[in-house]
């Protein structure tokens, strides 16, 4: 007995001496153990908070979950593999009502709107890291309060290794008829704002939410917008993005298409609402079009949910996300009916309902996919 807990003992010591082998093992544990097994020792703590132990943890993190509004709501149910990132958004802000922007590789853009506190007061927004609870305070674009009322929408750029600092984004008004815009950049590495484009017409303005991918913001085609346009960071320029030469942008609303980005992957569906047949498009990684990567076809869906379709034969079925498989079979579909939030399997065409949506959380097509983010688990610090 004694010689048995001399060796095990020896052999831990061996494992705690050996950082390689520590690392090799400590990267196999959930997100959870790795925040608790900081505090262990400092030897710990400045090895779980390396970058390259992050780096490599965050390659093989997951998605284990979505926010609808500040709610959380986990892809598998039945067996989520980790405790919710939070219970409520609002506990961790200076302000009631937060509201998220945009998900970004694990770190979320919120914002509190002026409404909150009265009209006088302008949006503060703020990066939060659910998994570690860190949360940054953006400090507001230079100019007062009249300057900061003319926000137009801001973007989160970050990834654990071509974007390590992350950076803001910024589109404001220049003038009250709103036929300029501006482009101020946020770096969380100098803590400061820079005007990057001083003015450009307004006709190309017609941003939504921002999306991240391939060292640019990217800003969700919609309805009219026949060359939608990225931020591309390096050069700090504005680019055109090409369509899908399928897609025709004036039979388009926003309301019936998804665009979004996972594990490396930027995806574009358009849907029209008397067809259950979805063209899944990828970007080519030179930005030089889309090619269809999943053609799906869910005529099955009306049989188990029969809400689909109880409006004039109009399919109320809304794509909210895609989320990329580290194998192709783990690839799925987020959607959403007036009632049911459904996971569906691009390769194995089955599918699971994970949320109903209750009078507390009243989804309206319109609203499209903005109220809908994803998770994912991420030890970055900043």
């Amino acid at each position: 007995m004694v010689h048995a807990r001399a060796k095990t003992n020896k052999s831990g010591a061996l494992i705690g001496s050996n950082d390689d082998l520590l690392t090799e093992i400590l990267l196999r544990l959930p997100v959870t153990s790795i925040l608790r097994f900081k505090s262990v020792s400092k030897h710990w703590r400045l090895l779980l908070t390396h970058t390259h132990f992050t780096h490599r943890y965050d390659k093989l993190s997951k998605s284990p979950g979505i926010f609808a509004d500040n709610v959380y709501v986990p892809f598998d149910v039945e067996n989520p593999s980790t405790p919710p990132p939070c219970r409520n958004l609002d506990t961790y802000f200076d302000r009631s009502g937060v509201r998220i922007l945009q998900s970004c590789n694990g770190l979320l853009l919120c914002c509190t709107e002026r409404g909150s506190i009265g009209q006088k007061a302008a949006d503060k927004y703020y990066v939060f890291n659910p998994t570690t609870k860190q949360l940054a305070l953006i400090p507001p674009i230079r100019g007062g309060l009249k300057v900061r009322k003319t926000v137009r929408c801001m973007g989160l750029a970050f990834h654990q290794t071509d974007c390590v600092h992350y950076k803001l984004v910024c589109i404001r008004e220049l003038d009250t008829r709103g036929e300029l815009f501006q482009i101020q950049i946020y770096s969380s590495d100098t803590r400061k704002w820079k005007i990057s484009i001083e003015s450009f017409p307004a006709w190309i303005a017609t941003y939504s939410h921002g999306v991240y991918w391939n060292g640019a913001v990217y800003w969700a085609p919609s309805y009219g917008t026949f060359s939608p346009l990225y931020f591309k960071l390096d050069v700090e320029q504005l680019q055109t993005l090409p369509l899908p030469a399928q897609m025709n942008p004036s039979e388009t609303r926003f309301g019936e298409m998804y665009f979004g980005e996972s594990r490396g992957h930027l995806h574009l569906i358009v849907s029209k609402r008397d067809s259950l047949r979805l063209n899944v498009y990828e970007m080519l990684s030179d930005h030089s079009g889309w090619f269809i990567r999943y053609q799906l076809e869910l005529d099955e869906l009306p049989g188990a949910f029969p809400e689909i379709n109880i409006f004039f034969d109009q399919y109320e079925l809304q794509v909210i996300d895609v989320v990329r498989g580290e194998e192709e079979e783990d690839t799925f579909l987020v959607l959403v009916t007036p009632f049911k939030m459904i996971t569906y399997k691009a390769r194995a065409k089955s599918f699971k309902e994970i949320f109903t949506l209750t009078n507390s959380f009243p989804f309206h097509f319109h609203d499209g996919y903005s109220r809908f983010h994803r998770y994912t688990e991420t030890l970055a610090s900043f």
